[in-house]
């Protein structure tokens, strides 16, 4: 049986990453897998059956809420900045090296969507990570921006930026709108039926997910392009895995980033959109996953 323990990392600042850590039954130490959840989730979005998998497979699991977002601190709330998100997730693994369950020499990194590209950077830039898996992942930021807001409307977004910009330069608290909305007129991140149902749908405690995002987030998220780190992660291996319908973060720009991956790389696909490996692809996902962290940890 699988046991899950409460975690608490204290990062410098004072801002402490809440997470589960999952164990399986026998006494390590174990190879461990670090995970997280995408832009704006928090771990109570469809991860934990994932995580279970891979526990249930050998394997420590750490799944951790970035800062400002689920059980963890940090403030302001609901406030996406990929960069300090990298940061944390460095502190993560150090933490987790100090653990006695934990090899500290095979961990290996899962990201999906945000976290899928945040997988890409880090498996890139630290060599602690012996096997990066990234699935759905955010490849470019600017160019996902540049389709999912038309020309036209493009003046208006970056006029909201700095305008919240000045404000808080005089006082004001960040600016937030939804992060899931249906309604052209009201400004949001995700208007797509399937973002919309999968954000909404949830298993938090009441109040601790709220449907918003502060403005910076998403000028931040334009400005964020992962992507560009992906032939810089050889020699460590690279599994992908790529939904063939996916608008969110778009299958033609995972394609290519995968292309200019160096080996040694594997290249898994599904069929549908990008929620599908939580749902319908849910065993395709954990199974590639469990097989891929078992043959390079």
């Amino acid at each position: 049986m699988v046991e899950r323990t409460e975690e608490r990392i204290h990062l410098p600042d004072g801002t402490v990453l809440s997470g589960w850590l999952f164990l399986p039954e026998d006494t390590g130490p174990h190879a461990t897998i670090t995970m997280s959840h995408g832009f704006g989730g928090t771990k109570y979005h469809r991860i934990e059956p994932i995580a279970r998998k891979l526990a249930e497979a050998g394997f420590a699991v750490s799944l951790h809420d970035h800062r400002g977002f689920g059980d963890s601190t940090g403030e302001p709330r609901h406030d996406i900045d990929p960069y300090r998100q990298l940061e944390d997730w460095r502190r993560v693994i150090s933490h987790l090296q100090t653990l006695d369950v934990v090899d500290a020499d095979r961990i290996g990194v899962w990201g999906t969507s945000y976290s899928g590209g945040h997988a890409l950077v880090l498996g890139a830039t630290d060599r602690r990570i012996k096997a990066v898996y990234s699935q759905v992942p955010t490849i470019s930021g600017s160019e996902s921006g540049r389709r999912r807001v038309p020309p036209h409307l493009t003046r208006g977004l970056e006029e909201s930026f700095a305008a919240d910009e000045l404000a808080q330069a005089h006082g004001k608290a960040p600016a937030t709108q939804a992060f899931v909305n249906a309604d052209p007129a009201t400004p949001a991140s995700y208007r797509a039926a399937d973002a919309i149902k999968f954000y909404l749908e949830h298993d938090a405690p009441e109040g601790l997910w709220e449907n918003r995002v502060t403005v910076q987030s998403n000028r931040r998220s334009r400005a964020y392009d992962p992507g560009a780190w992906i032939d810089q992660i050889s020699p460590t291996p690279l599994m992908m895995l790529v939904a063939t319908h996916d608008t969110v973060a778009p299958t033609d720009l995972a394609f290519r980033a995968y292309e200019r991956a160096l080996e040694p790389k594997e290249l898994v696909v599904i069929p549908g959109g990008h929620f599908d490996p939580y749902l319908d692809g849910f065993d395709v996902s954990t199974e590639a996953a469990v097989r891929f962290f078992r043959m390079h940890l």
